[in-house]
């Protein structure tokens, strides 16, 4: 039995081919090198890092930079903050979202078009920084941790990403099948759509956490105690403001010089900030492409 002849791909397309993975090769040498650098650097001595020598590979490898970090207690304390953000602002958002979002996806549900035209209306007006601070202020929330929970508690661009999933992923025919069963309305959602629907939980779960993780603007306005900042606000201080406490330069003298200690905190915490993110996506990578991708094909 003789083999089937192979296609020859013209020398043009050869080619384009070619000048594609050439440019795409370049795309990730530019997109990668940065952080190959920021992550070797945080792994090398301040000296190294201060006289420029690291490149592409940590010089002297050193933790002195993850020692300073972890000792600080105002940088785990932001850390925490950061964590209990994420975690129980992802929870209200997830939970919001879906209970908006199922109702307006039903076409028995009155009143949603009318709905859907509110939300979008303040998808494209604001009343501005000064009555959304006057609000969080009168509502009294300001300087709580209540103020990084509440005011983006529901995202309506999200709501309109589970509300197009569920209308093309949960047939009415299966919502008549359990209402003839004598099951509910809350528990169809709990026992039949929300096991049907991990893939935009995983999204929602996702954008959610990443805005949660990297919150900067609002805990700049609405905190100011010091006890309350998550870790972008500690991040900031130390890279913009150039501020390090006290207590991460106990050990200045055997670790190098104060500017170096303050270069090698720069690249150290911003590992640590990206990394919770970092490893999170690698898990719900495969379900973000698919949610993200409903109502993008019809068919």
């Amino acid at each position: 039995m003789s083999k089937p002849m192979a296609i020859k791909e013209p020398f043009g397309d050869r080619v384009f081919l070619f000048c594609v993975y050439v440019f795409l090769g370049l795309i990730l040498i530019v997109v990668l090198y940065p952080l190959i650098y920021i992550l070797s650097s945080s792994f090398s001595s301040p000296q190294a890092v201060i006289s420029g020598r690291v490149w592409l590979l940590p010089v002297e490898p050193s933790l002195a930079g993850y020692k300073a970090i972890f000792q600080n207690p105002s940088v785990m304390t932001g850390y925490a903050n950061s964590l209990f953000y994420t975690f129980f602002g992802v929870l209200i958002n997830v939970t919001l979202t879906v209970m908006l979002a199922y109702p307006l996806s039903r076409s028995t549900f009155v009143g949603r078009n009318f709905i859907m035209v509110l939300l979008i209306i303040t998808m494209m007006f604001s009343g501005g920084l000064i009555p959304y601070y006057l609000t969080v202020k009168m509502v009294g929330i300001l300087d709580t941790r209540w103020a990084m929970l509440l005011p983006g508690a529901l995202a309506v661009w999200q709501v309109i990403i589970a509300r197009t999933f569920f209308q093309s992923t949960i047939p009415k025919e299966l919502g008549e099948a359990a209402e003839l069963d004598g099951c509910s309305d809350l528990g169809f959602l709990w026992r039949v759509v929300l096991p049907l629907s991990k893939p935009i939980l995983a999204v929602l779960v996702l954008m959610y956490a990443v805005g949660h993780w990297n919150a900067y603007f609002e805990a700049l306005i609405f905190l100011k105690s010091p006890d309350l900042y998550p870790l972008q606000i500690v991040l900031r201080n130390i890279l913009i403001l150039n501020s390090i406490d006290a207590s991460m330069m106990v050990d200045a003298n055997q670790m190098a010089a104060r500017q170096g200690l303050r270069d090698l905190l720069k690249f150290s915490l911003i590992v640590v900030a990206t990394l919770p993110v970092l490893a999170i996506y690698p898990f719900v990578q495969k379900y973000f492409v698919q949610g993200i991708m409903i109502g993008s094909i019809k068919g």
